[in-house]
């Protein structure tokens, strides 16, 4: 008899749900609108009902259920609590109330440690015990895996890259709030209103509130320099960043993915120069490659699935 596993992908915008066989495989794939404003109580509803849909006949077949949902979460109890995305969703114990329908056994995982595991298990970092992964989009998110197991922290806080302190121009800031998307999109704004020129003006029709880091990578792409300039310093501000996790926590590779990785080498060039220069010997970095994610739209999916193969993230 074949066993299953399902996973789960709970977004503030879409949920989705897969069925993969224990290779991890897809079989086959639902989505539906999560439609956070209703509430955590109709939308597990319908996530419940999503996810009966998927599992195939034949309910003693499944191995579990994985879960990648929006942080703050605590994996080890299974609750998440109050995610910026899924308005009302205060400490909820989305594990249990899986469980309870299922019977079976379920993991829940922040959606950025869920996408370290997926590429781990069958991504960029496959075959790698050490690795980290960070993803560079709308917020910056990152998972870490030493040897061979998902970091969590002491109530699955851990690993959050992304709000590394650092000072600029003199004020505290973040790698978040100084590289990611809204960032980038930030700072092109103040450029362009300071007086620059830049066919980013040109692709918002002068409206510089229709400004995101996707149109500065469209516009940097064509060679524009405020844009190259602008996702050049990103990738130098994530760099610095990658310089830090060198020195803690010394992995094997770093995969990074997300939105803003699209840009290329725009972006990589000056992480992988970053990295060469500001860490203390070049034993960090000298066969530590720095590479694009490679899983795609289905990271999550396939992450969930991989925290039911790996028991959570314990044995990867």
């Amino acid at each position: 008899m074949s066993q299953y596993i399902i996973g789960v992908d709970l977004g503030g915008t879409q949920m989705r749900t897969a069925c993969f066989d224990t290779d991890l495989e897809l079989l086959n794939r639902l989505a539906e609108p999560t439609l956070a404003l209703e509430g955590p109580a109709a939308v597990c509803d319908r996530l419940l009902d999503l996810i009966d849909r998927t599992i195939p006949d034949g309910r003693d077949e499944v191995a579990g259920i994985g879960i990648s949902a929006p942080g703050p979460i605590n994996p080890r109890t299974g609750v998440i609590f109050s995610p910026p995305n899924l308005p009302g969703w205060n400490a909820v114990p989305l594990r249990q109330i899986v469980e309870d329908r299922f019977r079976v056994q379920t993991y829940l995982g922040n959606d950025a440690n869920v996408a370290a595991l997926a590429e781990a298990t069958r991504g960029a970092a496959h075959g790698y015990k050490y690795a980290v992964y960070l993803t560079v989009s709308t917020g910056i998110g990152s998972g870490i895996i030493d040897d061979g197991h998902l970091i969590l922290g002491y109530n699955g806080l851990g690993a959050e890259a992304g709000h590394m302190q650092i000072v600029v121009d003199g004020e505290v800031s973040s790698l978040e709030r100084e590289a990611a998307g809204p960032a980038i999109a930030r700072k092109a704004v103040a450029r362009l209103e300071a007086g620059a020129e830049s066919r980013i003006r040109e692709r918002v029709d002068g409206d510089l509130g229709q400004v995101t880091a996707e149109i500065v990578g469209q516009a940097a792409a064509e060679g524009d320099a405020l844009a190259v300039e602008l996702i050049q310093h990103a990738g130098h501000m994530v760099g610095l960043g990658i310089v830090s996790l060198m020195h803690l926590f010394n992995p094997q590779i770093f995969v990074v993915g997300g939105g803003v990785s699209k840009t290329g080498d725009l972006l990589f060039a000056p992480m992988r120069a970053a990295a060469r220069q500001y860490t203390l010997d070049k034993a960090y970095w000298e066969h530590v490659p720095i590479v694009p994610a490679a899983l795609g739209g289905n990271v999550a999916l396939i992450g969930a699935a991989a925290l039911v193969s790996t028991r959570g993230g314990s044995s990867i």
